[in-house]
This record gives structure tokens, C-alpha cells and sequence, in this order.
């Protein structure tokens, strides 16, 4: 079995993998500080609900945006499941090119996006994930990722509301009803979704007036992003696994 972990800003996010398949996801905070036992103890408890144990898991991929908990969790991994874990970087065997300015300052999350979007959907295609940052990346029909968009995450902009305007309370994010609010929660929930829904719809539209690729395929993934694709139809696919699937794909393309 293979054990996929996407670590963003927000959450860790472990995948086991059985082949192609997802058999069982779990998610731990990334703020929260931990030791390479923490880890290691709460992986293997995981684990262990799915009648899994350390001696079935033969790799450990990570991609991760959040090098200060790198230590201690590849410690854990070492110590507790007994492999190396491969991390996704500089180097890695991915399988499409990073065709951008700078392609060292491309993100490991958006890299396995890309690679999971690529090859899963086809390109040309636009993968948006909705994170911790909104982001916005290209792929071109031959494998480059060529262009990209950051912008803030849905939870941020709320948080943004709630903590720099005192009357203003904290909120869930929910798609109202209609954007015709009448109450300040469901003013600030439309605000969020429809103003989401709205950039989401411009920035697809620009990327295709300028890249000229009008046939490009739209997938999103990321916690709030089922909200945003069932509010537009510019959105082709919505993934929940997209992040987790692509760094099984860069796994099984490092493997060969």
C-alpha cells in the first residue's frame, strides 16, 4: 500500500492507496505543533481503524507548502511506518514541464494539481484549487504549466470580515439562497460565494481570451470547492481527490 500525504497551510491530508484507489482518507491540522512520535502514534492509529498496519504501507510520498513541520513528520514516518518517505521537489519526475519564469517558486501543491488534472482530464486544462489561497494554473495540451493565478482563499477573505469589522460575526460558508440578502449573515454569505463564483468565472474567461485556448477543460478541487462548481457551469469537474491522485501519480512516474 502506498500512503499519500498532501500537506497545505491548513490541513495534512493522508490518502491510502491500494493501486489506483483511495481506500481510506484522513486529515490532521497543520498549525498544531507536533513531535515525530505525534505524528507517528497518530498515523499509525489511523491506520490501525482501517485494519492497516505499518508493515503493509511499502512507500510514503508528501508534497508539502509547510517546510517547518518537514522534520518532524518525516522523522515520524521513519520511526514509526519504517520507509523513506519521497518528497516531492526539485528533481522529482513528474511528467510535465514547468514552463513558468521561475519554476522554482511553483508550489508542490500546485505541481501534483497539475500533474493530477494533466493526466487524469487531458490538457489543455485549467486546475483550480480552493484552499487555503484560491489558485489558477495552466497546462498546456503537451504537458507545460505555463501560467497561474493566487489569489485569496475563500476562508481567508471571511476571516478578513470578521476580524476587521466589529459588528461583523463569524460565519459558516454556505451558498445562500439568492445573492438578494436580507440579513447580514446571508449578506456576507453571498458576498463570499457569488464574489467566488464571479472571479472564478472572469479569470477562466481572461485565461482563455489570452491564452487562446478556448477548448480547455475546467477541474477544481479543494475543501470549498464543490460550493463554487455547483454554482458555475464554467467548472467541467469537480475532484475531491485530484491533490491526493497526482502525488500517487508522481509516485508510481518516480517509481518506474
Amino acid at each position: 500500500m502506498l500512503l499519500a500525504i498532501d500537506i497545505g497551510n491548513t490541513n495534512l491530508t493522508f490518502g491510502l492507496f491500494r493501486g489506483k484507489k483511495i481506500l481510506h482518507k484522513f486529515r490532521l491540522t497543520t498549525s498544531l505543533p507536533r513531535t515525530s512520535d505525534e505524528f507517528g502514534v497518530q498515523i499509525k492509529e489511523q491506520l490501525s481503524h482501517q485494519n492497516v498496519s505499518a508493515q503493509d504501507i511499502e512507500d510514503v510520498i508528501v508534497g508539502s507548502v509547510v517546510p517547518k513541520i518537514m522534520y518532524s513528520l518525516t522523522s515520524g514516518i521513519k520511526k514509526y511506518l519504517h520507509c523513506d518517505p519521497i518528497i516531492v521537489g526539485q528533481g522529482t519526475k513528474t511528467g510535465i514541464k514547468i514552463a513558468t519564469t521561475n519554476p522554482m517558486e511553483v508550489g508542490a501543491d500546485r505541481i501534483v494539481d497539475a500533474v493530477g488534472a494533466y493526466f487524469l482530464y487531458g490538457g489543455p486544462v485549467m486546475v483550480i484549487d480552493y484552499g487555503t489561497a484560491t489558485t489558477y494554473d495552466l497546462v498546456t495540451e503537451d504537458g507545460s504549466f505555463v501560467a497561474g493565478v493566487t489569489a485569496p482563499g475563500i476562508r481567508i477573505s471571511a476571516k478578513a470580515l470578521w476580524s476587521n469589522a466589529a459588528k461583523l460575526p463569524e460565519i459558516e460558508i454556505v451558498k445562500p439562497e439568492s445573492i438578494m440578502a436580507k440579513t447580514t449573515i446571508t449578506s456576507m454569505q453571498a458576498g463570499l460565494v457569488y464574489g467566488t463564483i464571479g472571479q472564478t468565472e472572469y479569470i477562466i474567461d481572461k485565461f482563455r481570451e489570452e491564452s487562446g485556448l478556448a477548448d480547455m477543460k475546467v477541474v477544481a478541487t479543494g475543501g470549498l470547492g464543490r460550493i463554487i462548481s455547483e454554482g458555475t457551469e464554467k467548472i467541467d469537474v469537480y475532484d475531491s481527490e485530484l491533490t491526493l491522485q497526482g502525488t500517487r501519480l508522481i509516485y508510481e512516474r518516480t517509481k518506474a
